[in-house]
């Protein structure tokens, strides 16, 4: 990664998670659960704050304050945070950033006062959604401090209410058509409706993030401003690419580096373009060998590595390696519209990340 761009990340990331971990903040969660199950993803091994970076460089490439920002960064982290959280309970994954995901965590803790079994399950469940929808609620709250900051309390308002509906819209939208399309033939699928669910659940909210950040830096709620459209489309595609570059990382990345386990993408069944490429292209023996794996939980280790070794042999993961690379060039066909600046270079370096990183 390019040095300068690792420590400009870092310094923005630094800086949001001062502001979500600082006392004032952690004094609004009362009861250890709540401020427990609130907490785990942000005091534990934090995010990698693409999304609130991505929303100060945009601010700054508008040329705006990035200090006046700083809570609609810290509101994009916990609004993201929220998304995990319920992702994990729909999918039942265990681990999250290296440790235990909200509803396994307070499945043990439940465990260790005694609970059966299914009352545990219950209780680490309902702890995790309740979480989610305290975070939900922060993040529309970190939001509004925007107006003791100079921000136009219309453009404030603008923000909440397209937060509120069009990004949730799209973003569980984006989780139902992913629910249903694991349970759906494959070949009923198409690469442009896997694409469509891949941006309403990843790129929507990279989009709202370098839009956020381009109308506070103008201090307007003009969506057709130029420079917030164009900022916008270039932070919506690299938002796509993002979740293709997170597909082929599920499949053949490190478990080590990306705290989640490897793998687990194809035992539910999940229908990434790397399946769907690989399947429309398979022969009948690959093609019967992946039907009895996808979306069976119960499948070794040795018959996951199999259906990589197909995903490989097909070129399926280059495909999709190379359809990132080109969502990433459609983005910068947006970058002459935007100042020449350091953040507008940030704003490139930050897009190349998006496809070149290894967790």
């Amino acid at each position: 990664m390019n040095e300068l761009f690792k420590s400009e990340l870092t310094k923005r990331g630094d800086l949001v998670y001062e502001y979500i971990r600082s006392d004032r903040q952690r004094k609004r969660f009362h009861g250890k659960d709540v401020h427990d199950s609130v907490y785990l993803y942000l005091d534990g091994k934090r995010g990698k704050s693409l999304r609130p970076a991505v929303l100060l460089f945009s601010c700054g490439a508008a040329g705006g304050n990035e200090e006046i920002a700083l809570p609609a960064a810290a509101a994009i982290e916990i609004f993201h945070t929220w998304t995990l959280v319920h992702d994990d309970v729909i999918d039942r994954d265990s681990m999250r950033r290296g440790g235990y995901t909200v509803h396994e965590e307070f499945r043990r803790r439940a465990g260790e006062l005694g609970y059966d079994s299914d009352a545990a399950a219950r209780y680490g469940s309902s702890i995790a959604i309740l979480a989610g929808d305290v975070q939900q609620g922060w993040s529309v709250s970190l939001l509004s401090a925007l107006e003791g900051r100079g921000v136009d309390s219309t453009v404030v308002l603008h923000l909440i209410r397209m937060m509120e509906t069009d990004v949730v819209l799209a973003l569980l939208s984006g989780q139902t058509l992913d629910v249903q399309y694991s349970r759906a033939p494959i070949e009923s699928l198409s690469e442009d409706a896997i694409l469509e669910m891949l941006w309403k659940k990843t790129g929507a909210l990279y989009e709202f993030s370098g839009k956020m950040g381009a109308m506070i830096g103008l201090n307007t709620k003009d969506e057709e401003n130029e420079l917030v459209h164009s900022i916008s489309q270039f932070t919506g595609r690299c938002g796509t690419a993002f979740q293709l570059q997170d597909d082929i990382l599920g499949v053949v990345g490190d478990t080590k580096k990306l705290g989640k386990v490897v793998g687990s993408d194809i035992k539910e069944g999940k229908r990434t373009l790397i399946i769907y490429h690989a399947f429309t292209n398979a022969d009948s023996a690959q093609k019967r060998r992946l039907s009895e794996t996808l979306g069976n939980e119960g499948a070794s280790d040795a018959e996951v590595s199999e259906v990589v070794d197909i995903l490989a042999d097909l070129g399926s993961i280059e495909y999709v390696s190379a359809l990132a690379d080109r969502h990433i060039g459609e983005a910068k066909s947006y970058i002459d519209q935007i100042p020449q600046s350091g953040y507008r270079d940030l704003l490139l370096m930050w897009a190349e990340y998006m496809v070149k990183r290894d967790f």
